[in-house]
């Protein structure tokens, strides 16, 4: 600014109002300068972005504390873009410097010195203007913030103008997508929408131009190597600093997996639908079967919950260890299960009941009926066969010829038999509905005077997965 140019400002302000007056009042930082470089003048802008007041005539070049470059090396008073305005004897334009007041703070500033000249020509002084950059420097870091969070997002995020072009590509539209940033932004973003599904574009960026945010709409997009992923999209809009809509974000997450667990929880909640019907149905068989073999509420009361029991032993046996779906469990293991109770050695050399024989898997499915089966028996054993005796002896063995598994219930040394039941109880209509109609087979009653026999003889199939180790 020269002197001229200082006059006539002057001169143009109200005769009472003087040039100090005028520069009092603006926002920005002023001072200036003797020609040696002693401050003579500053207003108030200046005096609260050095956070000192200088003294006139005393301070030299800048009013701050300490100064420094943008990279952080001090630099002096001497050397500031003031001293160096007033020694070249020209103006400087937008000097980026860092001013530390005496609290320690620092504030990024833009330096305009401008020297000042006598009618004569003669270096008289110098005046400077400092910019404060505090909110471009929150603006700059906020952009930076903004930009980190974007692009470690895992979720994909991409930006484009009202005429649908990609303008922005983060890594997690690159991984769901598959296209790299490079192939993506300038490209329209239709290349993602699927053949059946371009009507949504359009909808989507009239939206947009309404000033309308899009949540969580469900929707299928195209990768680069043509598969289909299914995805939760968000849109928003995107405005300039005057506010006017000029693109539009989008976040889309993969719900590839979210649909799988949808998928698997709803076919969980059929089968336990399924199963908790078939669990009443079971009970209500159970209890219609009880009550043809018992004669009071208490025996009904006693001989539905032992059978009860002995369904939860059995299905216990097919739960597998780590919480996941239903595991087969062996013949041998069912067997030892059921008699258990019922069998009073305390070891197994004195056990008076043996299994031996190959060993097979059982299904779930197969499961409940046999361990019902097995119960009857052994109920019927403890109740009026071997096991109701301290001298009686249960051998259960089995054998594979081929694809038919054979499975011998053989009771010796009990009560003495008279004569062959002349009716159907629970056990006996239980092992024809398990027997013939589930396991396909056959089941014959040998009742000996010294002990019943029961052989089973059925084809390996859906019921049964594979044999085992023999026992």
């Amino acid at each position: 600014m020269s002197v001229r140019s200082i006059h006539e400002a002057e001169t143009s302000i109200a005769p009472n109002m003087g040039l100090n007056d005028v520069l009092e009042a603006l926002p920005e930082a002023i001072y200036t300068t003797d020609a040696k470089g002693l401050i003579t003048f500053f207003n108030s802008a200046a005096a609260s972005l050095w956070g000192v007041s200088p003294h006139l005539g005393k301070s030299e070049f800048c009013g701050s504390w300490k100064l420094f470059w943008p990279d952080g090396r001090p630099l002096p008073h001497h050397e500031c873009p003031m001293a160096t305005a007033l020694k070249e004897q020209r103006p400087l334009r937008g000097l980026e410097i860092v001013a530390e007041r005496p609290d320690g703070e620092r504030t990024r500033l833009l330096a305009y010195p401008s020297p000042i000249f006598a009618a004569t020509g003669a270096l008289i002084g110098a005046v400077n203007m400092l910019i404060d950059l505090s909110d471009q420097t929150l603006a700059d870091e906020s952009a930076l913030r903004h930009n980190a969070i974007v692009e470690s997002s895992d979720d994909a995020i991409v930006a484009k103008d009202l005429n649908g072009t990609i303008i922005n590509w983060n890594q997690g539209a690159q991984r769901l997508f598959g296209y790299t940033a490079e192939e993506a932004i300038g490209k329209p973003v239709a290349m993602l929408i699927p053949l059946d599904r371009t009507n949504e574009e359009p909808d989507i960026l009239q939206r947009i131009r309404k000033g309308e945010r899009i949540e969580h709409y469900e929707t299928v997009r195209r990768r680069k190597d043509g598969s289909l992923v299914e995805i939760s999209l968000s849109v928003s809009p995107i405005r300039n600093t005057e506010g006017r809509i000029i693109g539009a974000a989008k976040i889309a997450r993969d719900i590839t997996e979210q649909r799988k667990a949808e998928a698997q929880k709803n076919l969980l909640l059929r089968e336990m639908d399924h199963r908790v019907k078939n669990l009443f149905a079971l009970a209500n068989g159970v209890i219609s079967l009880s009550v043809r073999s018992t004669t009071t509420s208490a025996e009904l009361a006693s001989v539905v919950t032992a059978r009860m029991n002995a369904l939860a032993k059995a299905h216990a046996l097919t739960l597998s260890t780590d919480g996941g779906r239903d595991q087969p469990t062996t013949l041998h293991t069912l067997i030892q299960t059921i008699i258990a109770p019922y069998d009073d050695g305390n070891d197994h050399n004195s056990s008076r009941a043996f299994v031996t024989g190959p060993n097979i898997s059982i299904a779930g499915s197969a499961v409940t009926s046999f361990a019902l089966l097995l119960h009857e028996f052994a109920t019927n054993a403890a109740k009026y066969g071997a096991l109701s005796s301290g001298e009686g002896r249960l051998e259960i063995t089995s054998h594979v010829a081929g694809d038919t598994f054979t499975l011998v219930w053989n009771e010796t040394n009990g009560p003495a038999i008279e004569q062959a039941p002349t009716s159907m109880g629970f056990g006996t209509l239980l092992a024809k509905a398990t027997v013939k109609g589930q396991l396909q087979g056959e089941i014959t009653y040998d009742w000996r005077q010294d002990g019943l026999s029961i052989t089973l003889v059925f084809l390996l199939g859906s019921a049964f997965i594979s044999l085992t180790s023999s026992l």
